[in-house]
């Protein structure tokens, strides 16, 4: 039996009899493909299952003998479906995004394709009807694969950028795919798929918090306007300043929350408020408490912090928001409620998700924001940006992924489905 793991100089499909072990077992055939080579019954050998993302296993239902195929490397692309799409396939009916739906399963069922499912889409899918239909979509367009948690993705981008700060190194991030991806994207799928639930939120109170959350903004909509003359790059700065400023507060209130016996603290306090303290304990002990604090903050007005995508992207996006209602954006109070309804979701969304992304479907109002010169997200990083505007661009690029799948790839899937 080959070692686990190793692949074939030229990396076609290989079969490979396993031989009898010691120790009978049964296992589940879940696709008879023919008779048994080993004990010669009839219509009763077949696929397993896929093992380590490379191998097929095939066995029979009566006796021992075991087959694997080997499967070549993969290299799935990664989209970032948002609460626009999903409302317009399955809340709204329209033809063509039933049509871009349903073409995106096509193509994620040849493993050519993930849609990543994340705890934020979770939580959105509360707000609308046929929940149960659309969580579905999520979950089989995802191929079983998903986000880790915004917060996550946010600390271990900080946390890495805090260590490159300490040792000297370039302030440019590099990114890293398990940042933001549980497990491992890049393997072959097999036929099983462990669902586990989650605890759900109220859909009214997240729907009446949401709402209360978006005319909050809109109310800041006219301290901005009055405040034209900033230019675009002290806005910027500010959002930083802001964001630096929030952890470190947080961080202190939960301190000084502990330090007052107040023991929800450590149950309840907001989950950002572990970032600070994930710095302080990078730092030596020797160190006084305040010392350690002081560097921190030190980091938290270097280029290293500002560098980080998740803090870069959301800082960007705010500022250009402000910009485009300095210039004339969102004077209807109602319409731009309207248009900017889903606005901290998606701003979450695309500043934690967009840059592990080849790929992201926005509505107008975001593609807009997302193109915006202060974003450029599509040139700040390699992925491609569709909405309504371009929409035939975003059925193409499907068609170039299939068109894209190699023999290797094509058998492989052949034999995964045979």
């Amino acid at each position: 039996m080959r070692s686990r793991g190793r692949r074939y100089p030229d990396r076609r499909l290989r079969f490979v009899q396993t031989g009898k072990v010691r120790v009978q077992t049964r296992v589940l055939v879940t696709r008879v493909i023919g008779d048994c080579r080993g004990c010669g019954r009839k219509n009763c050998f077949g696929n397993v299952n896929v093992f380590g993302g490379d191998r097929l296993v095939r066995g029979c239902l009566h006796c021992d003998f075991r087959t694997e195929v080997w499967l070549p490397p993969i290299r799935k692309k990664v989209i970032y479906l948002d609460q626009f799409f999903f409302s317009h396939a399955f809340h709204g009916r329209e033809p063509r995004f039933i049509e871009a739906a349903k073409r995106i399963r096509a193509v994620a069922d040849q493993q050519l394709l993930a849609a990543p499912y994340s705890s934020i889409h979770e939580t959105e899918t509360l707000l609308y009807s046929g929940r149960d239909e659309l969580e579905e979509f999520i979950k089989d367009a995802s191929r079983g694969v998903e986000f880790s948690p915004s917060y996550r993705v946010k600390r271990t981008q900080i946390v890495r950028a805090f260590r490159a700060w300490l040792a000297g190194e370039p302030a440019g991030y590099v990114l890293k795919e398990r940042d933001a991806i549980k497990g491992k994207l890049q393997e072959w799928e097999g036929y099983f798929r462990i669902d586990v639930g989650r605890i759900r939120n109220d859909p009214d109170d997240l729907r009446d918090r949401k709402q209360r959350a978006v005319d909050g903004l809109i109310d800041v909509f006219d301290s901005w306007r009055a405040g034209s003359e900033s230019t675009f790059e002290q806005d910027l700065a500010a959002e930083y300043a802001a964001a630096a400023t929030g952890l470190v507060d947080l961080y202190v209130d939960y301190v000084n929350r502990i330090g007052s016996g107040d023991v929800d603290a450590y149950l309840y306090a907001p989950v950002d408020s572990e970032i600070v303290a994930s710095l302080m304990r990078g730092l030596p002990d020797q160190q006084s408490a305040p010392d350690r604090l002081r560097r921190c903050c030190e980091f938290l007005q270097s280029d290293h912090f500002k560098n980080t995508p998740r803090t870069l992207l959301s800082a960007r996006l705010y500022a250009s928001l402000r910009d485009l209602v300095k210039h004339g954006a969102y004077v209807n109070r109602e319409k731009a409620r309207k248009r900017i309804s889903g606005i901290f979701f998606d701003i979450d969304h695309i500043a934690t998700y967009a840059p592990y992304c080849d790929a992201i479907i926005l509505d107008k109002a975001m593609a807009e924001l997302v193109t915006h010169r202060g974003v450029e997200l599509g040139k700040r990083f390699p992925l491609r940006v569709f909405s309504l505007n371009n929409w035939d661009e975003l059925l193409a690029w499907l068609d170039e992924i299939e068109a894209g799948a190699g023999d290797e790839h094509k058998a492989a899937l052949a034999a995964i489905h045979a």
